[in-house]
């Protein structure tokens, strides 16, 4: 069953909500995919909630007693945007964060493509191959901060 994006809008609200109240640790992964044939490009995506116009790693939250960071990107990616990822996974980064009422910590995760296909799902408003220095991104683009901090990231790990 696939939600719709207004169905995606809604559950953040109500998301935001409840963080407000009971203020939980999160844990979240967001995952640098790298395309599988031009290293010098990523995979970025505006979701259809929230800040809609900003162009981000793709990822969501997780439960660390259930799957380890590298798998909760795959889970992710794969739900998100349908895209075939290679076995191997490293991790970037890992963050301690505080955000709307939250805190918790945020692990960024660089994955391999093996298709250039994408099949994005409700979530999803747009999904983009970008070069790495951003530049091909349409208009005058809002990109989040873990995009530049993965990407560095990622320039280091080379």
């Amino acid at each position: 069953m696939r939600i719709p994006p207004l169905g995606f809008r809604l559950l953040y609200r109500l998301r935001k909500a409840y963080w407000r109240i009971v203020k939980p640790t999160t844990h979240g992964v967001q995952a640098l995919i790298i395309h599988p044939v031009d290293s010098d490009r990523v995979l970025l995506v505006r979701h259809s909630y929230g800040d809609k116009f900003r162009w981000r790693l793709p990822g969501g939250g997780y439960k660390p007693a259930r799957e380890t960071p590298e798998q909760a990107a795959r889970r992710e990616c794969v739900e998100e945007l349908g895209v075939e990822l290679a076995p191997l996974a490293l991790v970037l980064e890992e963050h301690r964060t505080t955000s709307g009422g939250r805190s918790g910590y945020l692990t960024i995760v660089r994955l391999h493509a093996l298709s250039d296909e994408v099949s994005p799902n409700g979530e999803i408003a747009e999904a983009r191959w970008t070069a790495v220095d951003l530049t091909d991104l349409p208009g005058d683009p809002v990109v989040s901060t873990w995009v530049h901090s993965a990407l560095t990231a990622h320039a280091l790990a080379r």
